[in-house]
């Protein structure tokens, strides 16, 4: 299913944090130009979620918000990521307290790239399929 327009920022900021995941995670592959240090992955994962991942979320958060209490599948879902939002920066919070950075990363990486795709697979197309009067009139774009 293509996606709807004013879901497509949401969607390449996804592609973004995809790479993120893949960067992040235990023996990860080198990307060029990206060091596998441990301390610089580490780094770039706290740059990537202050300018990408907080943003991101508050529009997802303001997604929610707008359709909220319009049909019971979708309702249940954004019940379902938003706890995977909490959960996912409790361990983000945590991990400045990490006695296995590696392990942390791998962690948040691995729980980050199965609700990215959720959101993608599931979420969206049920919002494309029961909601699509509502995504014509919204817009998420800053």
């Amino acid at each position: 299913m293509q996606r709807h327009p004013t879901l497509i920022p949401l969607s390449h900021e996804h592609n973004r944090l995809l790479f993120v995941c893949r960067y992040l995670k235990k023996n990860a592959a080198p990307y060029e130009g990206y060091p596998l240090e441990t301390q610089a992955r580490f780094e770039y994962m706290v740059k990537v979620f202050q300018e990408l991942m907080v943003p991101h979320i508050q529009k997802e958060e303001y997604l929610f918000e707008k359709c909220a209490g319009k049909h019971a599948a979708i309702d249940a879902m954004m019940l379902e990521l938003q706890q995977e939002h909490r959960y996912i920066s409790g361990l983000y919070s945590a991990i400045t307290e990490s006695v296995n950075l590696e392990e942390d990363m791998d962690r948040i990486a691995t729980h980050l790239e199965a609700h990215i795709r959720k959101e993608e697979r599931e979420f969206f197309t049920l919002l494309q399929e029961q909601l699509p009067d509502l995504l014509e009139n919204l817009r998420l774009e800053k």
